[in-house]
């Protein structure tokens, strides 16, 4: 019996997907280690420079507020120089500013660095998002996201043992976590050389799909565009004060208070359990972002087959918040244990959350929203590292960090389902 052969929209989106998405899957990863790596330097920063916590956790979280102040200009320019150009170019950099911290000296430096480094990375994931809106139609942008938004998990799941490993390197006048910091930075340089060979800004500049091909795939997305398009254009004052962007940069900020705070302490919590080496505290540290890839697949299948966006996320994050909670009641094991529970909530709450406001913000205003909602959800990256930091120093121990990221979830969730958006 003869398979029918394929439309070519269907063809196109196909190609696309095998082209593109394994591309940014590694992306992220490098994007995300570069990002997260100094969370497993913490003792050697101390004990080198004299970086205590709170001055460590002030210098991880500077490295939002570069990523916020500079992302809606990063999109913005990415709309002018095209994608291709655009995100080659912040690759290079982030790679040369990720290597550089191996050479820092002081606190002073550590901080300018990661504060460079934030506005470097800032146009990378709200770029790739709003790509998708020019590459994929709606109907398959959900899954393309899905994809993507594992690099991230795949990410935390390799970076512990990856560290831990390059850690051992000595050699040249460098120490191990100097040549850790170097080497993944190099890499990033180097993916940025593929970035330049292997994308097109657009599906009519792609060589690689046949002329049926890009004129089927750019009709369906430009109709899909135009479609979408209900009111007058938005400036960005009033893209400001819209409850429904706000609302989304809430729900983001809340998602990702949880996920960097965890991020960033979870090595911490682990060496907390005793006598663990730096490759065990990586290898343990892998466990519940390994578990959270298996929650977001879980998720979002059941999200396909009962829709509810909303409802999902509801669930996610009531997840996070009871695992949180639950991660203060006993032990360090039992602690840790509670939070690989978390990990699986608060994960999948970030990837079901970015379909909503892909479907509700004007296309016209897409990129500059998109890259909004992520600058600003983003500075969760700087409050939960900096206040764990105070937490820890002045307490003595996280436990009230935790409690406050639980309350978080749950008021989010609680939010979420009563939330309801009507079109204009």
């Amino acid at each position: 019996m003869e398979t029918a052969p394929q439309s070519p929209l269907a063809s196109a989106v196909s190609k696309a997907k095998w082209r593109l998405l394994p591309l940014f899957v590694v992306m992220f990863i490098v994007n995300y280690v570069d990002r997260v790596n100094v969370s497993f330097i913490k003792p050697q920063l101390e004990a080198s420079l004299g970086i205590g916590a709170t001055a460590y956790g002030v210098g991880a979280g500077l490295f939002f507020w570069g990523y916020a102040i500079f992302e809606v200009p990063a999109n913005m320019a990415l709309e002018r120089l095209g994608a291709r150009r655009w995100l080659t170019l912040i690759a290079a950099v982030w790679g040369a500013l990720a290597a550089l911290l191996a050479f820092v000296r002081d606190a002073n430096e550590f901080y300018a660095l990661r504060f460079l480094l934030g506005a470097a990375e800032a146009g990378f994931f709200p770029g790739v998002v709003y790509y998708f809106t020019r590459w994929f139609p709606s109907s398959e942008r959900g899954r393309a996201m899905a994809i993507f938004l594992s690099g991230s998990a795949i990410a935390s799941v390799i970076s512990g043992p990856l560290s831990a490993g390059l850690m051992s390197i000595e050699g040249m006048g460098l120490q191990g976590w100097q040549w850790m910091l170097f080497i993944e930075g190099v890499f990033s340089v180097g993916m940025a050389g593929i970035l330049w060979i292997w994308l097109d800004s657009l599906p009519a500049e792609a060589r690689w799909l046949n002329p049926e091909e890009r004129q089927a795939l750019s009709t369906a997305v430009e109709a899909e565009r135009a479609a979408a398009i209900t009111r007058p254009k938005a400036g960005l004052g009033e893209l400001l004060l819209d409850p429904k962007l706000l609302f989304f940069c809430w729900v983001y900020f809340a998602i990702q208070l949880t996920i960097y705070a965890v991020t960033f302490w979870l090595p911490e919590i682990i060496r907390g359990m005793g006598g663990l080496s730096n490759m065990q505290v990586g290898l343990f540290n892998s466990i519940p972002w390994l578990i959270s890839i298996a929650g977001m697949y879980l998720f979002a299948v059941a999200a396909a087959r009962r829709p509810g966006q909303q409802g999902w996320v509801a669930v996610a994050l009531t997840v996070a918040g009871l695992g949180m909670f639950a991660a203060t009641l006993g032990g360090p094991v039992a602690g840790f244990v509670c939070i690989c529970v978390s990990a699986l909530g608060f994960k999948s709450a970030a990837s079901l959350f970015w379909p909503i406001p892909q479907k509700e913000l004007d296309p016209r205003v897409a990129a500059a929203g998109i890259a909004l909602i992520n600058s600003l959800g983003n500075l969760g990256g700087f409050f939960a590292p900096t206040a764990f930091g105070w937490i820890k120093e002045t307490t003595g121990s996280v436990t009230w960090g935790l409690h406050g990221l639980a309350a978080s979830s749950l008021l989010t969730a609680a939010l979420v389902l009563l939330v309801r958006f009507r079109r204009a």
